[in-house]
């Protein structure tokens, strides 16, 4: 079962932000879905519990409020077809799959302000995006672009 929980190798591209420099970094390209939970104390760690049980590993998450009674949740599954499959046969209403791109990098000064500079160099605006540093030295980053802009922005990222 492990087996099937595992993103498709071939999806990410090893590349070096700037080119001439040694920061490494796995640029991917994602799917997310969207739900919508009750904004109260638990409902996260419900929805999320369910998909622990599922075996859906996810690769990113965010939740955010809509209004004064809703949260909505995105999640970036490692499997998207395991996950919809899985989500699906549990009566999960999942609102996907959307494109994304993630970034997985060494982390140093700049390195955003490098990765953006090659989205705007491509004239793609960047609708969203999020981001963490593991505070041992990486970091992680997902991307939203317009749909119609996505190709490009993967382009210019080098996938």
């Amino acid at each position: 079962m492990q087996a099937d929980n595992r993103r498709a190798a071939d999806l990410d591209r090893i590349v070096h932000w700037p080119e001439d420099s040694t920061m490494t970094c796995s640029i991917s390209r994602v799917e997310y879905f969207h739900t919508t939970i009750k904004d109260r104390p638990g409902e996260a760690y419900k929805f999320l519990s369910q998909l622990a049980l599922l075996r859906i590993n996810l690769l990113a998450f965010n939740a955010a409020p809509i209004n004064p009674t809703d949260t909505k949740i995105t999640i970036f599954p490692e499997n998207p077809k395991f996950m919809k499959n899985e989500a699906s046969r549990a009566g999960l209403y999942l609102e996907g799959p959307h494109p994304a791109l993630l970034v997985q990098c060494d982390d140093r000064l700049g390195a955003l302000a490098d990765i953006h500079l090659h989205i705007y160099e491509a004239n793609v605006n960047v609708e969203s995006a999020s981001g963490v540093t593991d505070g041992r030295g990486a970091f992680g980053y997902v991307i939203h672009v317009k749909k119609e802009d996505f190709e490009k922005a993967a382009e210019a990222l080098g996938i």
